[in-house]
């Protein structure tokens, strides 16, 4: 009986609980499909995206503008990566909020990034639920 409930808890998470409110976000991605995947789910969670395929595209548009958050790649190829992306942005934009999505494990660079100010780190494949929290939690910080 108690497990039973327990189970009705965890799965009573509905997706208006890690919807958005039209905050902005800025997807940074070198692999256009990954770029799509991450848009649509943001889309469906009710955001307002841009996407880019570079860091060096993601500060040039933030010169001129500016995204409640970023869901940053690690790793781009070629140009920046995700950390000397994030560092030539917080010098436009001290305190930018930022994500960390990755298809490889957490490395030093990563753990550099967060220690700049970016905050989750997710691994992909991105699922819905997990990207919805993450974004949640970071723009609610």
């Amino acid at each position: 009986m108690t497990r039973k409930k327990l189970a009705e808890d965890e799965s009573s998470l509905t997706i208006e609980s890690y919807s958005g409110n039209g905050e902005s976000i800025l997807i940074v991605d070198d692999v256009e499909d990954q770029r799509q995947i991450a848009f649509g789910m943001l889309k469906e969670l009710g955001y307002s995206v841009v996407s880019v395929s570079s860091g060096e595209e993601a500060v040039e548009y933030l010169t001129t503008n500016k995204v409640d958050l970023l869901l940053l790649d690690m790793i781009m190829d070629p140009g920046m990566d995700g950390l000397d992306t994030y560092k030539k942005i917080i010098e436009l934009h001290p305190g930018q909020k930022a994500i960390i999505a990755s298809g490889f494990s957490e490395t030093d660079r990563v753990k550099e990034l967060q220690s700049l100010g970016a905050g989750t780190y997710i691994r992909k494949p991105l699922l819905l639920e997990k990207i919805g929290l993450a974004v949640k939690e970071e723009l609610g910080k």
